[in-house]
């Protein structure tokens, strides 16, 4: 069954759903009363929204999209920086890519990215279609015979060049660290892409597929993560807001219904920034801190499956709270993920997050204000799907950070102007995604 055709049923389910629940849903999971909280940093105040919290999007009318068939001489200059980064990180051996400039170790999100990376190069000549058809056969070797945590499915983090199971110092894990089922999510999405493209590799990727038990990361139309605990292996839920959506188009792409994955209306609430409502999810991160709200799920799923009506308005919303912070501060804005170059080494900058807007978080959900990065891959990819004049004032303070000798860094320090001088597969995927997107469009949309 095609990737559209499980849309389409799992639209009409959720319609049929919606309709169902509704009254529920206003006793049950939304507040009567709007509630108004000063944050003490400035910022404005913050306005959770009452009522069914679709409400909130039906006003905004998305942006259009910036496509334009061509791409420009900067274009192709920019692109061949970021694919530097992949010519200096990509093992001979296991075909696999360090997840950050010269650290061989990888997981299946950073995987996924690196197909990304390889059609979009290829896309915008960078490569022929022969060397993209080697790269990525040489991966999904290592991919179609690399053990398993249990047999299961693959492993949180590998040795780019040994292809085996390590934890996230990179040593050796006998046992592993169990799944993540957004990663595994994530690499199926780039596969759908990949098998577009180059519908010759279709069965190397089934020999990948058919080595992973995804039925077991899905039960009841949701995502379950495989998490190592005292009493052996622990099943959790996985996917909020935003990322769950992603996650649940790609199951898609091989015919998993995945009806309450794409549901954001179930776990929904909003939040006011800036005069836009912020899609957050009710539900703890990693049932501890509190959910919160990045650009990267929305970069993706417009670069890469193309919006549908629900995530257009999302992104739209987020885009827009980052460009009116700009217009009242004058502080370039452009937030999402990303790794940093001194420790922790990984922060996640939201719109809204652990209770407050523009929060910094780490991965234990502490915050880390002073490393909010304006992105590089968040400036580049705003600016090909909506191309506005605030996104080419993006583009020109981000420019000069390139490096021709090592690809694009994370970004620029918004404290201080500084550079954050990591380099990383995703970042230079997705400036090589977003150059595609301005040239061809979606990339799971382009004709062949």
């Amino acid at each position: 069954m095609s990737f559209q055709q499980n849309l389409i049923n799992a639209r009409s389910h959720l319609v049929f759903l919606a309709a169902l629940g509704f009254g529920l849903l206003l006793v049950t999971k939304l507040e009567t009363n709007a509630k108004t909280e000063e944050i003490k940093n400035g910022d404005p105040l913050v306005v959770e929204t009452p009522n069914d919290p679709m409400d909130a999007f039906d006003a905004i009318t998305p942006l259009p999209l910036a496509i334009t068939g061509t791409s420009s001489e900067e274009d192709i200059a920019y692109a061949t920086i970021a694919w530097r980064y992949f010519e200096n990180n990509t093992n001979p051996s296991t075909g696999l890519v360090n997840s950050a400039d010269k650290y061989p170790s990888t997981t299946m999100w950073e995987t996924g990215s690196y197909f990304i990376a390889v059609i979009s190069a290829e896309l915008l000549g960078l490569i022929s279609p022969d060397e993209a058809t080697s790269r990525i056969d040489l991966a999904l070797n290592t991919l179609s015979e690399q053990r398993l945590y249990g047999e299961i499915l693959p492993n949180k983090a590998y040795n780019v060049s040994t292809g085996e199971l390590v934890d996230y110092a990179n040593q050796p894990s006998e046992e592993g660290l169990g799944w993540s089922a957004l990663d595994v999510a994530r690499i199926v999405a780039t596969l759908a892409v990949v098998e577009h493209h180059h519908p010759d590799l279709a069965p190397s990727i089934s020999k990948v597929i058919a080595h992973w038990d995804l039925s077991r990361m899905v039960n009841d139309g949701q995502l379950f993560g495989g998490n190592i605990s005292e009493n052996g292996l622990r099943e959790d839920q996985e996917g909020r807001v935003g990322y769950e959506q992603y996650a649940a188009k790609a199951m898609m792409t091989l015919g998993y219904n995945m009806y309450r994955s794409y549901n954001a209306e179930d776990h929904l609430m909003t939040k006011e920034v800036y005069g836009q409502p912020i899609p957050v999810d009710t539900r703890l991160h990693r049932n501890v801190t509190p959910a919160f709200t990045v650009s990267e799920p929305y970069v993706f799923d417009g670069l890469e499956f193309g919006f549908d009506a629900r995530s257009a308005r999302f992104a739209t919303a987020i885009y827009q709270a980052q460009e009116n912070r700009y217009r009242d501060t004058g502080v370039l804005t452009a937030v999402s993920e990303s790794h940093i170059d001194e420790a922790p080494y990984f922060i996640y900058s939201t719109v809204w997050g652990g209770g407050a807007p523009w929060a910094v978080l780490t991965f234990q959900g502490e915050r880390l204000d002073s490393k909010r990065t304006t992105s590089t891959k968040i400036a580049f990819a705003w600016d090909a799907l909506f191309g506005t004049d605030y996104t080419r004032e993006l583009m020109a303070a981000i420019a000069p950070v390139a490096d021709p000798e090592r690809g694009w860094p994370e970004g620029i320090y918004e404290i201080d102007g500084s550079t954050n001088a990591s380099f990383t597969t995703n970042t230079n995927a997705v400036v090589l995604a977003s150059l595609a997107f301005r040239a061809n469009g979606p990339l799971l949309m382009v004709e062949k």
